[in-house]
């Protein structure tokens, strides 16, 4: 099989079909995080909530840690991993904050002047 060409990109990871595999239990207990029976239990005691689920023990602490680039990096889908957000209090504007290291005032004011300027090395072979 040919390698993904977006895996040159820096700082993304694309959510494409090897990532919804890997993060497939990931992804399925952010889920559970719709229904307020899963929210308060999660709350209640987050490893043994996330016990109920076949994740990676990587995956597991990255939730814990709230290490959201690395869940994604872990097969989280960004629209899944969220749900924990929500269920901290935090707004998807605020985890975008802290996926990009800006706080959420920097953040904001650089998508309203149109997001990250495409100048510069848009290749990891560029960057070596």
């Amino acid at each position: 099989m040919a390698e993904n060409p977006f895996k040159d990109i820096p700082g993304t990871t694309l959510f494409d079909a090897e990532q919804s595999r890997k993060g497939y239990h990931l992804n399925m207990f952010c889920m559970s995080l719709m229904k307020a029976e899963g929210r308060e239990a999660f709350k209640a005691d987050e490893g043994a909530y996330l016990d109920r689920w076949p994740m990676t023990a990587e995956q597991k602490a990255a939730v814990i840690a709230r290490d959201w680039n690395g869940m994604l990096a872990l097969g989280g889908n960004i629209y899944f991993t969220s749900k924990i957000a929500a269920t901290d209090g935090l707004s998807f504007q605020q985890i975008a904050a802290m996926m990009s290291g800006v706080s959420q005032a920097d953040y904001a004011a650089m998508m309203l002047a149109g997001g990250r300027s495409i100048e510069g090395v848009r290749s990891k072979k560029g960057d070596a």
